[in-house]
């Protein structure tokens, strides 16, 4: 997966998911948002939400595209996505990837 393509993956994927400029945002909640959407919608229906809010509400998708755009601009650097599903026993920071690294 190319940068580019990983880019508006997480950006379609916090965009399908229930995260509002309101809520308390940390690389850690938007993160866990990100996956939890992922793992729930899968990458292509995360797309379709994305597509279907700009065709039914095109100005309020497009604000919120922006502030999903720059949410993960401001936080890339601190945004980690777990290599593969953990074992139970794993510690929670084991086997993580930096954003910049695995792009």
């Amino acid at each position: 997966m190319t940068r580019l393509n990983l880019n508006e993956a997480v950006c379609e994927a916090l965009f399908a998911s229930a995260l509002q400029p309101s809520d308390t945002l940390t690389a850690e909640t938007v993160t866990e948002t990100m996956g939890r959407t992922v793992r729930q919608l899968g990458s292509a229906r995360c797309a379709c939400v994305v597509a279907q809010e700009f065709g039914d509400h095109p100005e309020t998708a497009a604000a919120r595209m922006q502030w999903v755009r720059q949410l993960v601009t401001d936080l890339c650097g601190c945004m980690f996505f777990p290599a593969a599903g953990p074992a139970a026993d794993t510690p929670a920071d084991a086997g993580l990837l930096a954003v910049r690294a695995a792009a």
